[in-house]
């Protein structure tokens, strides 16, 4: 059940503290509970109880500088004025890439599924442990990559720009149009050029360990990267396929 009767993991090496979360739940004594979990862990925390309030702020982030912007939202998904879903759709719309958990108290693996294709990353359900939420949120961050202090703002591969702060990318001086996982797995593949990615590593990245489709998710998103930066995308000179290994970039 939800309670604070096992403290939260201890930060590990990797955790870099004063990431600002936001929590959206309607309902007080969780939302406070979880924002106690998340600051004694060292997170910055703040709580809105409704979805309208919610989209407004992340919304405003857009053009504040990074320092204020939020790095993770944990989002229930029965929420006044505007619900849980409608927030993900809306922001995936529009290119916000932030990492979502949801929370909810429906646990079919149809809602699951769900609550995974309109854009959410994670999905837990209710009752949680705090220990475990404290533990998913950690992941989210460490796998969207603000866990390095001095991210470059621009990722530069041959003919390829992709601005991290911007979520835009140009191939050949031009933009394209790609859609939030494509963004992040070509973000996670310019971070480390001509590293080979398993098809299971990358779903472990992109969409996260709970994630219920086919790893053959991995080659249709491959296939939409290369029709939009390569020249011929039947003979690709950005994402190389290594047999028997996955793929890597470059």
């Amino acid at each position: 059940m939800l309670t604070l009767d096992n403290p939260p993991l201890s930060a590990s090496t990797d955790f870099v503290p004063n990431h600002r979360i936001l929590i959206v739940e309607d309902e007080e004594v969780i939302r406070d509970m979880i924002i106690l979990a998340l600051e004694e862990e060292g997170y910055e925390a703040l709580g809105v109880s409704d979805g309208r309030a919610a989209l407004e702020l992340l919304q405003s982030q857009e053009s504040n500088h990074r320092e204020s912007r939020f790095d993770l939202v944990v989002l229930d998904l029965m929420l006044p004025q505007i619900n849980g879903l409608d927030i993900c759709r809306l922001l995936r719309y529009h290119g916000n890439i932030i990492p979502i958990l949801i929370l909810s108290a429906k646990a079919s693996e149809t809602d699951r599924v769900l609550g995974l294709e309109v854009g959410a990353d994670d999905y837990l359900t209710k009752p949680f442990s705090m220990r475990e939420l404290v533990a998913r949120c950690r992941a989210l961050i460490r796998r969207q990559g603000f866990t390095s202090l001095a991210a470059a703002p621009v990722r530069k591969f041959r003919d390829v720009l992709l601005y991290t702060q911007e979520c835009r990318v140009t191939v050949r001086d031009e933009e394209i149009n790609l859609s939030p996982k494509e963004f992040r797995l070509l973000d996670l593949f310019m971070s480390y050029p001509r590293r080979v990615w398993s098809r299971d590593q990358l779903i472990e990245q992109i969409w996260g360990p709970d994630f219920l489709g086919d790893t053959k998710t991995v080659d249709v998103h491959i296939r939409w990267l290369r029709e939009k930066l390569e020249i011929d995308p039947s003979q690709p000179e950005y994402l190389i396929t290594v047999r028997g290994f996955g793929y890597r970039f470059g």
